[in-house]
């Protein structure tokens, strides 16, 4: 009796903490001005397969794709290939079905200390910069901040964000394509559909305990209750946006690390964009190589 007592009276603290954290994050976000976004000269360029620099293209230029893909990475050297094979494996598949198809991939090297560029260029070299390209960010910016850099360097007429550690199944973009579809017409051209994980929910209780169970709750209730409504699965790191919409939610994000995403659609919603849920296909992978603020924040 009493351990449930002690389990309640540190989920009561968890949860006016993380409540605290929202009600600041909220009144922080609606007071402030648009972030300025710091690059370094160096992040301003990327390598061809022949390993000469190049100058990004710019979101704000006319898009030449269909599709952007921007994966952020930290220490992801070991997971990466997994993800990059399944992902162009798929990608190559699509265009040979259908010619006008056309796509690139964006991994962002979110400061990694191992060899995440490295691993990521072989790829440039065996696909062509046009369709693989890299960016090595100087430092860590967080997951946010990674995505960002990604999306501020896109051609894509969509642009879907994708995680390194390829927990979500890739062809499932399908399914965010046409979640998007059906949001038509979009305001302003503007459209976001976000790969969901709430149909495993009662999977993932399963092997939680209760406390943590009840941790999750709360979470959930206080994202919306204070910020964001409709969407129950906030955190999965599979989202497609119209280039309009990333375009316009990413300028005007400022987390660029834990629960950024809250951020963005609390931001989206504001501009009154139309956001589709759709579940995926998710399995959790093991030995997350990131640092504990980013672990488990997809």
């Amino acid at each position: 009796m009493s351990s449930m007592l002690l389990q309640l009276a540190v989920l009561g603290v968890a949860l006016a903490a993380a409540a605290l954290i929202l009600i600041s994050f909220v009144a922080f976000i609606t007071a402030t001005k648009m972030p300025h976004i710091h690059q370094h000269e160096e992040e301003k360029f990327f390598l061809n397969a022949r390993g000469q620099k190049e100058t990004l293209p710019s979101i704000w230029d006319s898009p030449t794709k269909r599709l952007s893909v921007v994966v952020p990475s930290y220490n992801e050297e070991k997971r990466l290939p997994v993800m990059m094979d399944e992902a162009l494996d798929y990608l190559e598949e699509r265009q040979k079905q259908d010619p006008t198809f056309t796509y690139e991939v964006i991994v962002v090297d979110d400061g990694s200390k191992d060899q995440t560029s490295k691993v990521a260029f072989k790829y440039c070299q065996k696909y062509g910069s046009d369709k693989v390209r890299v960016i090595t960010l100087v430092k860590n910016r967080g997951k946010g901040g990674a995505i960002r850099m990604g999306i501020f360097s896109s051609r894509g007429e969509k642009i879907l964000m994708a995680d390194a550690d390829g927990a979500t199944k890739f062809p499932d973009v399908e399914k965010l394509e046409k979640g998007l579809n059906d949001l038509q017409p979009w305001p302003e051209q503007m459209a976001i559909a976000c790969g969901s994980r709430a149909h495993l929910e009662k999977e993932s209780i399963a092997q939680r305990s209760y406390f943590r169970t009840l941790l999750m709750y709360g979470f959930h209730f206080l994202v919306w209750f204070l910020c964001v409504k409709g969407v129950r699965d906030t955190q999965c790191g599979f989202k497609l946006f119209t280039r309009e919409a990333a375009s316009r939610t990413f300028s005007s994000l400022h987390i660029e690390r834990w629960a950024f995403d809250v951020e963005l659609l609390y931001i989206a919603q504001f501009f009154k964009i139309p956001i589709a849920e759709i579940a995926v296909n998710w399995t959790e992978i093991e030995e997350c190589s990131k640092t504990n603020s980013q672990c488990g924040s997809s």
